[in-house]
Order: structure tokens, then sequence, then C-alpha cells
């Protein structure tokens, strides 16, 4: 049996290395670029160096230029942190895309992940819900919390009632 080659090995690695996130041309994403370059703002808005917002959440200025660029991705809990240390919503990294931009995203170059529908209409991902449902559950006494429950289901109804 024959060892395979050294060249066999770099030419598998080579197919199998994923591009999530990266352009066909091997660019960075523009939603990438487009976050960081949301985070570049922030940062300058409010005043702050490479390295003391690097020092802040435990990066060298080096790894933030290049989040900033795009050249990194910015994965979730790092978009957590940032948010955190420049004091704006997560939300704010987002604002102002294009459609161009947004288009770009990994699932839309995908050919995997056409059939998932975007749930911008879905109350569960909405603000207001969110705020609702802890409001909801800061009312500490459950018969006061019951009531309101039983309030919002028969104004619910009223209100299919009324459409139909």
């Amino acid at each position: 049996m024959a060892l395979p080659l050294e060249e066999d090995f770099a030419e598998n690695s080579q197919s199998q290395r994923s591009t999530r996130g990266r352009m066909p041309s091997g660019k960075p994403n523009p939603v990438d670029v487009h976050v960081g370059a949301r985070v570049r703002l922030r940062r300058t808005l409010l005043g702050m160096s490479q390295e003391k917002l690097g020092e802040a959440i435990g990066l060298t200025f080096q790894q933030v230029q290049k989040y900033e660029r795009g050249a990194n991705r910015i994965g979730a809990s790092r978009l957590w942190d940032l948010s955190r240390v420049l004091d704006c919503p997560m939300s704010f990294f987002f604002e102002e895309m294009d459609d161009a931009t947004a288009s770009a995203s990994p699932r839309n170059l995908s050919t995997e992940s056409r059939d998932v529908e975007p749930r911008e209409n879905d109350p569960m991902t909405k603000r207001e819900t969110l705020e609702l449902v802890r409001a909801y559950y800061r009312i500490t006494d459950y018969h006061v919390r019951r009531r309101i429950y039983e309030l919002a289901k028969s104004l619910a109804t009223t209100e299919d009632t009324v459409q139909e």
C-alpha cells in the first residue's frame, strides 16, 4: 500500500477549506466589511483608539484593525463584547446596510440554504415581544399576571373576530 504524498494532503485540505464568509474571489464578505466599518465608526465617535478597544476586549490593536477592515469575521460573542465596550446595541453594527451588501451574506451565497425563509415578519424576533415578555415576568403577583394573560388572549380573540 502506497503512502499518500504530501501534495495529496495539501490538495485535499485546500479543497475542504471552508470559504464561508468570503466571496468566491477570496475577498472579505461585504457584510463583514460593513460590520467592521460600523465598529470603526463607533470607536472613532467615542474617541477611542484601536489599542484601547483591543485592551478592553482582550485583543491586540492589529486584531482590531483586521475586524475593522472586514479581513476577520466578528463572532457573536465578540460582537456582544464590542457592543458593551462601545456602548451601543448589537443592531448598530448592521444599521444602514444597503441591499447589495445584505444580499452578499453567506446564506444568500450558499446554494444549500435557499429553502430557508427569512424571519422578518416573525413576531418572536421583534424587540417589542421581548420587552413585553420581560415586563410580564417582572410582575411578581401570579394572579395579576394571570389576569393580564387572560386580558391579552381576549383582546387578541376580539381582534380576530373584528377583522373577519
